[in-house]
């Protein structure tokens, strides 16, 4: 029997953590260099334990969500 995503920890417990995760997808997919990555905004979804990182680069956004238990890319958005 494995524990419930509430009785597991978080490998992506804050914000500061969360960021450079997505900000590593953001260079590995699109090419671009990291220092021409902006964070517009974050937030954490309690119910799902979904991180959502909104980042910009260039003409682009794109919202990065990520799974905080699993510390894993799930979706990458343009928006």
């Amino acid at each position: 029997m494995t524990p419930g995503i509430g009785l597991m920890k978080r490998r992506l417990p804050t914000e500061k953590e969360a960021i450079p995760v997505a900000v590593s997808g953001i260079v590995q997919k699109y090419g671009v260099k990291s220092d021409e990555i902006k964070t517009l905004e974050t937030k954490f979804d309690i119910d799902s334990g979904d991180w959502y990182v909104a980042l910009g680069f260039g003409e682009k956004r794109v919202i990065v969500k990520m799974d905080s238990v699993q510390g894993t890319i799930t979706e990458i958005k343009e928006i």
